[in-house]
């Protein structure tokens, strides 16, 4: 089975989720001659997170950011970990929760995501940093 590899750097978000197919697929465009195959595409961060949901209505994106703010607040007393500031414990545990891959089924050259779906980044800290993604696409 043949296996390409690529890197991807995103330049910084802000906090929020963000959809970032489009980059995915311009990083890797060997997909288009792809008939059957995978795509996993791995976050090496343990503050920022993958998921795959809506890709059209952005009120889906701000309400998952308000939810994930309500259930895993800043400033929780029980935190011991604060060293690299109050967004930073919260955001290890969303990463945990949400992921730090997402694998794609490819299908006749494409990402085969449902009509309404797309990748998403989940950046959980309030200045972002970029971000590397190692994509890999089996085929």
């Amino acid at each position: 089975m043949p296996v390409v590899q690529k890197n991807l750097q995103l330049n910084e978000f802000p906090r929020g989720f963000h959809i970032i197919t489009s980059r995915v697929e311009e990083a890797i465009p060997e997909i288009r001659e792809v008939v059957t195959g995978l795509l996993h595409v791995f976050i090496q961060h343990t503050s920022a997170s993958l998921s795959i949901n809506e890709n059209a209505d952005p009120d889906v994106r701000r309400d998952m950011e308000s939810f994930y703010n309500q259930n895993i607040p800043e400033n929780s007393p029980y935190f011991i970990h604060t060293l690299e500031g109050p967004d930073d414990m919260p955001a290890h545990i969303k990463s945990s929760i949400l992921g730090s891959s997402v694998t794609i089924p490819v299908k006749n050259g494409r990402l085969a995501l449902g009509t309404w779906q797309g990748i998403y980044l989940g950046e959980h800290r309030d200045r972002g940093r970029p971000r590397k993604l190692i994509l890999t696409l089996w085929f």
